[in-house]
């Protein structure tokens, strides 16, 4: 089964963000701690909290009169989502010329030049073996 593909508004990462720095949380604590940056009211707030929680991003959990919510997603699928946004519709699907602007745009220092050679060596690797196991079933 495919792995559900996160997409996320602008207004929509403000709040997550918020809410993985401080969850479990009340949208009265994410409004205080956004008002500086968004001037959102926290109607606001708590209608895109709201909505998050419909669209599966956050979970909310009642208690008496107040309401604690959760991220439903982590950093790492949200950011998963927005990678593969960006690669469907700026790119059209070719990862190729995506990591060729990611590479040419980055200041990219030779530890991480590093690192990325061996993720692809390892992808390479799970690859052949993917092949090597198909051939003998």
């Amino acid at each position: 089964m495919p792995k559900r593909t996160i997409e996320l508004t602008e207004a929509e990462w403000t709040i997550i963000k918020a809410v993985w720095e401080h969850e479990p949380c009340a949208a009265p604590a994410i409004q205080e701690k956004l008002h500086k940056q968004t001037q959102w009211a926290y109607s606001t707030v708590r209608t895109l909290m709201d909505r998050m929680v419909a669209k599966g991003l956050l979970t909310a959990e009642k208690l008496r009169n107040l309401t604690l919510y959760r991220s439903a997603v982590t950093r790492a699928q949200a950011q998963r989502g927005e990678l593969l946004y960006a690669l469907k519709n700026a790119f059209n699907g070719a990862l190729t010329p995506m990591v060729q602007c990611l590479l040419e745009a980055g200041q990219l220092n030779a530890r991480e030049l590093a690192e990325l050679e061996t993720l692809i060596k390892e992808k390479r690797k799970k690859i052949a073996k993917s092949k090597t196991v198909g051939r003998g079933s």
